[in-house]
C-alpha cells in the first residue's frame, strides 16, 4: 500500500472523485437519499481528498462556521487511518482560518473515532437521513 496523502480539493475540478466517494459511502451503502446528500454548502465548502497514489479514496468538507462533514472513506480503505488523515487536515485548516471550535454531526457508531480526535458529544441522539446521529464539538487549544 502506498502512503495516504490528503490535499485540499476543488469542488469544480475534483467533483467526479468527491461524488464517486460520497455516492458509494452515503447513497449506496447507507441509503441516504441523494437529495439529502447534495446541498448548496458544497459550492462554498473547503473540500479535502485523501489519495493512495493517484486514486481518491476518501473525502471530507469544512464549512465557514467550523462544521466538518461528509467524512467518507471507501470501504476497502477503512481501518487504515484514512479518516484520521482527513480529519487532521480539516482540523488544521479550520485552525488556519481561526475557527477555534470545530463542530460535526456524527453517526452514533462513529463517536469513539471523533472522541479520539478531541470531539465531545453535546446533544441527545437524533435521526438524520434515517440514521442515528449526535452533535459533537472540539475546542482548539
Amino acid at each position: 500500500m502506498n502512503k495516504i496523502e490528503v490535499r485540499l480539493a476543488d469542488w469544480q475540478k475534483d467533483n467526479a472523485d468527491i461524488r464517486r466517494i460520497r455516492e458509494s459511502v452515503f447513497i449506496a451503502e447507507q441509503n441516504v437519499p441523494p437529495e439529502l446528500e447534495w446541498d448548496a454548502d458544497d459550492n462554498i465548502a473547503v473540500h479535502f481528498l485523501a489519495f493512495e497514489g493517484d486514486y481518491a479514496i476518501g473525502t471530507a468538507r469544512l464549512l465557514q462556521d467550523g462544521q466538518i462533514g461528509r467524512v467518507s472513506v471507501l470501504k476497502d480503505w477503512r481501518g487504515l487511518k484514512v479518516g484520521d488523515a482527513l480529519m487532521q487536515a480539516a482540523i488544521a485548516e479550520a485552525q488556519n482560518r481561526d475557527l477555534r471550535q470545530q463542530k460535526l454531526t456524527a453517526q452514533v457508531h462513529a463517536t469513539a473515532f471523533y472522541e479520539r480526535l478531541g470531539f465531545k458529544v453535546v446533544s441527545e441522539e437524533f435521526l438524520e437521513a434515517g440514521l442515528p446521529h449526535v452533535d459533537m464539538v472540539r475546542d482548539s487549544q
